[in-house]
């Protein structure tokens, strides 16, 4: 089923991944995304522009943690059951660039990781760490 993001895929467009195809789902199990879609969607409302998924690690997640985003703590009071490494997740792109620069960036679902990332990420780096490149 065709995404449209609102942001980047305007005018009746379906939502693109950062390959230029149609954006895929990240997860639904833990649902993710702005919208809480399963997409990494975006919109001018998403300030923090969760647009790249992820496969968490625990290196990432304890880096997280100590940036003060607890990702793996479960908060019931959200329905939020915590991150495990394995689990996917559309992240902010602003943050898996500082994860980058810092040597703790997870791996990224370029298929599933919307175009608006390239404004915080470059593509290259997107891919050096994509595990869905054959």
């Amino acid at each position: 089923m065709p995404r449209d993001g609102g942001y980047g895929g305007g005018g009746g467009r379906s939502a693109r991944n950062v390959l230029g195809g149609a954006l895929e789902t990240c997860s639904i199990d833990p649902m993710t995304g702005f919208f809480r879609n399963g997409c990494c969607d975006t919109a001018p409302s998403d300030v923090g522009s969760h647009t790249v998924c992820v496969v968490m690690t625990a290196e990432f997640l304890a880096y997280s943690k100590a940036q003060g985003n607890d990702l793996s703590t479960p908060m019931p009071a959200y329905g939020f059951k915590g991150l495990k490494p394995g689990d996917r997740w559309c992240l902010c792109a602003p943050r898996w660039q500082e994860a980058l620069d810092e040597g703790s960036a997870p791996r990224v679902v370029l298929r599933a990781t919307h175009q608006g990332a390239l404004q915080h990420c470059a593509l290259e780096d997107l891919k050096r760490y994509a595990i869905d490149l054959s």
